[in-house]
Order: structure tokens, then C-alpha cells, then sequence
């Protein structure tokens, strides 16, 4: 993939390098470690899946927007810096030209992370889930802007499905409208992030690494539309959160919300707490099983889009 390198888009040494040489990376998002996780646990888990890249023989490109520049691969000093400075906003894809003028520091959303990394060349990308539709959209038509930038952004994204707090089927049906291939990998119905499963049924079942690499071979070489792929990589299902558990504490969630008037932006992050709370951290360990699982696989499928 053709690469761009400007003065407010960095790849680090390393992943320049790799870059160059044809060597597979895998791009990491930054807002699980500002925002995502607690000190100093956000920090420990954001070097533990560099790690997991790293073991399988990839390199690790975690992004974020420093001082209004875009890095791609972070140095020890930047990732601490990602995970312990105040203040850090979470930036989008439609936000990164204003951090670069303002000279804003930001952790990166699978929106920016997905355009940021194409634009540095690199293909693949793993991420926990994805943002979609959400609840009740027929009235208040809130949908994550990830879905439009996956929409013209040639990327492979490793996720385990789109958030459960969400509208799947509708999700779905939006990705499939604007084009975006999804694939089950090693499963016949798309994830549940926290689930094994969601029940919505995938079109497209793939079993190893190497088929994601051939799928992503078949969209350069049919040209068309710059879409992604996502490769939907379940949590394993003795990792999952249990189903009644998350079932029960959602739909209190959802009720909260409701009776708080909780809208907008700030209806995934009180979602979110809700269920770490009312799960007794279960939802987080759940997420975390699912972000080292399509870390892993990621990496896999790099090494295999590096092969010729």
C-alpha cells in the first residue's frame, strides 16, 4: 500500500522501517489505554499487546496524535505518556486536522486509527469493537462515524464484532449497505463483543489467516470502492461475560440511561461503566480477553499479507 509521510503524520523509526522492508505491522488504537482502562493497569495492557504482536513476529504500531503530530509507534516515553497525561482528548477521524492546529494531544478512535494507519501504509489493524448503530436510531439517528470511515478506508480491522450496547442487526445491515465486507473467523454468527456470539448470522466464514490475506489480495485486485474488511473474531466463549449476566445488567444500563436523559457522545461511556460496575469488572476482563484474541490473530494475518 502506498504510504504517506508528512510532518504531522510520523511513523516511528521502527515501523518506518518495517514499512519499508515489507514486513508485517499491525496498527494498535490508543483509546483503550487513555480511556479504556485504569492506571496503572491501561499502561501494562497497552505493553502486554505490543507484546503479543511482537511474539509473532510482527511489528507493533500503536497510534496516536501527539502535540497535533499523528505517530505511528509510540516509543516507551510517548506510550506512558498516552497512558498517564490528563486531559487527553479521544479523537476521531474528523478531528485530527484541528488537533493538528491547535497542537492537541489525543488517543485515536477506530476511525482515526483506520485512516491514520492507511494512510502510513499499513493494513491490518486490531481493535476490541467496533462502534455501529446505535439504540433506538429510527429517532435520534446516532451512528459512530467508525462505520463511514470504514467505509472508504482500505484497512483490515480484527475486532470482536461492534459493542453490545449497540443496534447489531442494524450495524450490520449499514455495513453491508456501504459496502464493507465482514467475515466470521472460525464462526458462522457475528460477536458479541463481550459474547461469544451476538445470533445475528455473517455472510462469510473464514478459517485461517491465510484467507484473510487472499480476501484482502481479491479487493486490490479488483479495484472498486476503498472499503475495509473486518474480520469478526469471537471471544472465547470460556472468556465470555456470562450471557444472563450481561443481558440482566444492559437492560438496567439502558433504563438508567433513560431515566438520567443520557444521550449523544455520552451514552457509550455511561454504557460502558455501567457494566464494568454492575459486572463487577467481568465486562472489562471480557473486553481484555477479546483485544490479546484479535491482537493475535491480527498479527497472523500480517505475517500472512507480508508473504508474497
Amino acid at each position: 500500500m502506498h504510504s504517506t509521510t508528512t510532518p504531522l503524520l510520523q511513523p516511528s523509526d521502527e515501523v518506518a522501517a518495517a514499512l519499508a522492508a515489507g514486513a508485517p505491522v499491525v496498527a494498535l488504537e490508543s483509546t483503550i489505554i487513555s480511556h479504556g482502562l485504569p492506571q496503572p493497569r491501561n499502561l501494562e495492557v497497552a505493553r502486554e499487546l505490543e507484546g503479543i504482536v511482537r511474539e509473532a513476529g510482527a511489528v507493533p504500531a500503536t497510534i496516536a496524535v501527539l502535540d497535533g503530530v499523528a505517530r505511528i509507534g509510540l516509543d516507551e516515553a510517548q506510550l506512558e505518556r498516552i497512558a498517564i497525561e490528563p486531559g487527553l482528548r479521544k479523537l476521531g477521524q474528523r478531528d485530527l486536522p484541528v488537533a493538528a492546529a491547535l497542537k492537541a494531544s489525543g488517543a485515536t478512535t477506530v476511525s482515526a486509527t483506520s485512516f491514520l494507519a492507511a494512510r502510513a501504509g499499513i493494513r491490518i489493524f486490531a481493535t476490541g469493537g467496533l462502534g455501529g448503530v446505535h439504540r433506538g436510531w429510527t429517532e435520534e439517528q446516532d451512528e459512530s462515524a467508525d462505520l463511514d470511515t470504514l467505509a472508504r478506508t482500505r484497512i483490515t480491522v480484527v475486532c470482536a464484532g461492534v459493542k453490545s450496547i449497540l443496534d447489531v442487526r442494524a450495524t450490520l445491515q449499514r455495513l453491508e449497505t456501504r459496502g464493507v465486507t465482514v467475515a466470521g473467523y472460525r464462526t458462522d454468527t457475528f460477536p458479541g463483543f463481550y459474547l461469544h456470539s451476538s445470533g445475528e448470522p455473517v455472510d462469510w466464514r473464514i478459517e485461517t489467516p491465510e484467507q484473510a490475506a487472499a480476501i484482502m489480495r481479491g479487493q486490490d485486485a479488483l479495484g472498486g470502492q476503498e472499503t475495509a474488511l473486518i474480520v469478526a473474531n469471537p471471544v472465547p466463549e470460556d472468556r465470555q461475560l456470562d450471557p444472563a449476566l450481561h443481558d440482566r445488567v444492559l437492560a438496567e444500563a439502558l433504563a438508567a440511561a433513560d431515566r438520567d436523559g443520557v444521550t449523544g457522545q455520552a451514552i457509550t461511556p455511561f454504557l460502558l461503566g455501567y457494566l464494568v460496575r454492575g459486572t463487577g469488572g467481568a465486562s472489562l476482563e471480557a473486553n481484555l480477553a477479546a483485544v490479546r484474541g484479535n491482537t493475535a490473530l491480527a498479527a497472523r494475518i500480517a505475517l500472512a499479507w507480508s508473504r508474497p
